[in-house]
This record gives structure tokens, sequence and C-alpha cells, in this order.
């Protein structure tokens, strides 16, 4: 359709039509979470759709025009357009904070072609796509039969490769520690009235003394109404305590999704419980969701009571980045909070490399839709490309032990009460991407802008 588009406005509307349809269709469940308190937010949630699909849709819509006015001829048409739809799709994961939920990239996690990530990233995995399949597009078109067999017969050898780097891997270790992630299953509706704060609260205890334990008890996010700095909180007639998680994981280290304040500031955090409730090390979620957790000019608008969806009617702030967490008894870890997962370049914390990422969320906001699945995938994503096991609590689902090369071997359902536990799997080795990022990417498509760019000013000339 681009390559029949007659003019640069043409196929810019093409690229907007079809983004529309893809994010609509892959993100309408964020109408979920408007329904969790319909009387006061459900209003909002045909409008979020449609600005949330419409907007992200104009990426694509740029991806169109670009295409269309470097207009380019023959076999260099598939480059053109894979460059043009990686830079937004790009684009679309740094700008304004950034939301790269669904790369294209993500569709190959099922299979071996998905381990390709951990060396080019899934930006250019994204390309690498796009290219082969405009590549079989021309060939039909043209019926070159050997350009055709031979895209075909590269992807294959490069999926046979993949397939090579995780038949013999090890998924478990002797010696390592036994993880367990607790999923209280606590419908958002009712996770903070006082009966439902309880039960969460209870079920967490539950699942965590249960069997005799785990070496490390991870519990999802803002699991607990406790703060951190603070020993125990009354909350709904119920008194809540850290060293109540100490007791029940027999002094062993659990590590909580929890909050912090500073003053008039609130952080969405995670913290370390140690023997006898001590909390031996804290980390403040640094990415936050926009319009979920703080609002743009968040000062001005909270003199008017208006703060995120997410944030409890108070507004959090921002922790100052990513960084490996180390206490007594926890190999270091690399700590997500919910939305942080699901960027691939944030994953480059200073310091040492960390032996496993912890990832702690509250995907009830969307109930039994596709969007705590998306959120799962995206984090065995995050594996693949570091290398790095990822233990994931999810408070009604899904978590997950996942390995380093993105396989899930245990998990407990979406919507279950109950718990997963294994040894920590191996670390694997650092893939490439971990080491350059999107660096390389971006300067390929540099160059390849370039030469569109000359191209396209000889054909005017």
């Amino acid at each position: 359709m681009l390559t029949l588009a007659q003019t640069a406005r043409r196929a810019a509307w093409i690229g907007w039509w079809a983004g529309t349809g893809y994010f609509a269709s892959g993100l309408f469940w964020i109408a979920e979470a408007f329904f969790v308190d319909i009387a006061r937010h459900g209003w909002m949630a045909p409008f979020a759709i449609l600005f949330l699909s419409t907007g992200l849709a104009l990426f694509w819509g740029l991806g169109g025009w670009l295409f269309a006015r470097a207009r380019p001829a023959g076999w260099g048409a598939p480059l053109m357009f894979a460059g043009a739809w990686t830079f937004v799709e790009l684009l679309r994961t740094y700008v304004l904070t950034g939301f790269p939920w669904n790369l294209l990239a993500y569709g190959w996690l099922e299979t071996a072609v998905a381990q390709v990530s951990g060396i080019i990233g899934p930006h250019a995995l994204g390309f690498v796509t796009l290219f082969f399949a405009a590549m079989l597009v021309r060939a039909l078109e043209h019926r070159a039969v050997g350009v055709g067999v031979a895209t075909i017969a590269v992807a294959a050898v490069a999926a046979v490769w993949a397939l090579g780097q995780t038949a013999t891997t090890p998924t478990s270790e002797f010696n390592a520690p036994t993880v367990r992630v607790v999923q209280p299953n606590a419908p958002q509706h009712l996770k903070w009235t006082a009966d439902g704060m309880r039960e969460q609260y209870l079920n967490g205890l539950r699942a965590t003394v249960d069997e005799g334990g785990a070496d490390i008890t991870i519990w999802p996010e803002t699991s607990v109404p406790m703060f951190i700095g603070e020993p125990e909180i009354a909350y709904g007639g119920g008194l809540y305590r850290w060293q109540d998680i100490a007791a029940a994981s027999e002094n062993r280290p659990a590590i909580i999704g929890t909050r912090r304040r500073d003053g008039q500031r609130y952080y969405n955090s995670l913290a370390v419980v140690g023997p006898g409730g001590a909390l031996t090390a804290q980390y403040d979620k640094h990415h936050l969701v926009p319009f979920g957790e703080y609002l743009p000019f968040a000062d001005l608008l909270a003199r008017w009571g208006l703060f995120g969806l997410a944030s409890g009617g108070v507004g959090y702030s921002a922790g100052p980045g990513p960084r490996v967490v180390s206490a007594d008894g926890v190999p270091p870890f690399l700590p997500l909070i919910c939305y942080e997962a699901i960027f691939p370049h944030r994953m480059d914390a200073p310091g040492d490399r960390p032996r496993w990422i912890v990832h702690i969320t509250n995907d009830a906001w969307f109930g039994n839709s596709a969007g705590p699945y998306q959120h799962l995938a995206q984090a065995r994503f995050r594996a693949i490309e570091t290398g790095l096991p990822v233990v994931r609590a999810a408070n009604t689902g899904i978590s997950a032990i996942i390995d380093a090369y993105g396989r899930v071997l245990e998990f407990v359902p979406l919507g279950t009460t109950g718990y997963a536990q294994d040894r920590l799997p191996p670390r694997g080795p650092e893939p490439l991407y971990a080491r350059t990022g999107d660096t390389p990417l971006m300067a390929f498509l540099a160059v390849l802008g370039l030469i569109s760019l000359v191209i396209t000013k000889r054909k005017q000339a």
C-alpha cells in the first residue's frame, strides 16, 4: 500500500490507520483500569483507548511519510521500509518517557528466533523481521524465485542457530538459593479496603511460611500498607508489622513491594526485610507511569486534587535511577517495579553485573485481560537481552520464575492465590545487546537515512 501511495501525505495516512488498528487491538485492555472505580473513572475508558491508540499511531504515520519521501524503488524498498518503521518504533521507545509496549519482535517469543534479541536487541530484531517479510513480498511481485529462496534460507539458518543457543543450557544450579514468588491475588477494587488489605496480607504470610519457606521470598508491588522506615502501621483496624513477615520467613530474606514517604513526597518502593523485621536494603521506582502514578505538572494539578490513576491519591515521585541492590543472604539483583520492565534500554544499572532480576508488579489493574500476558512476555525478553534470570511476583498474576533464556520454569496462573518456587536459575553469559544497547542500530539507521536523503536529492535534481 505504501509503495502505491501517490503522495507522502497519503502514505502517512496509511501508516496512521494501520497504527490505530494495531494499537487499539493490542491495548484495549487498558480500559480495565478505569473500571476499577467505575463511578469516578469509567467515563474515561473510551477516551483513553482512543487517544492512546491514535496518538501512538502518529509514529507509524511518520514512518509512512518517511518511506514515501525517500521514494525507494526496486530492491531498495524493503530496506527503506524496515528502516523507516524501526526508526519510528525507536522514537516510540524514547520520546516523552517512551512506551515500547508490544514491539514487533515480541511475536517471536515462543520460537528460537527470540534468542536473537540477546545479540541485536528487540528493535533490530523488529527491523530484520520487517526486512525479510518485505523481501519475500518483493520477490513474489517480481517472481524472483532465487531471491525468495535465499531469503527463507538465511532466516532458517538464523533460527537454527538461535535454537542451538538454548538446546543444552541448564535451568538450575544445585547450590543456588531457592526463591519463592508470592501471589496474594487481591482484586484491585478491594486491594486497599480494610478487609481486602487484611486478606492480601494474610495470604502473603501463609504463602511465605507454607512448607518450610524458601531461602528468599518475594511479594509483589505495593503488597503491604507499611512504609519504609516505619516498623508498623495501623490500617483499617488491623496492625501490620515488618517483623510479622520476618517471622513468617523464619528470618530469611524477603523482598517486599511497599512504599516510602519523605515529607510530602511518596515513592513506589521495594524493601528487603531481614531478621527481626529490619529493612536491609531499599529501592525507589524511577520510571513512573504517566497519568497513572503521576501527572505532568503534578505540583500544579495537585492543588485541584488531581493525581495519577494508580497513585493512591497522593502522587508518586521518581527515584534516582536504576541500580543493583545487595543485601545479606540475597545475591545482587536489578530491581524492576511494574512498568520498568518494558524498557529494554534501561537495564544498564551502574556497577558490577547483577546475578538476577527481581520484577514486582500489580497487574490487578487489568483484570483477566491480555495485559498481564503481554507484560509477562516483555519480562521474558528482558531475560534474553540481559542473560539474567527474572523472578517475577505479580499480585493477581502472572507470577513466574524465568531462566536467562526467557523460558518460564515455574508460574502461578492469572487470578490464582498461591506461590511458585524453584532454585534461582543460573546467570548466562552477558549478551552483546546488554553491552551495546541500541547504539549500533541507531548508527546504522543514521547511515541509512543519509543514503536515502542523498538519493532523494539526486532524484529531485
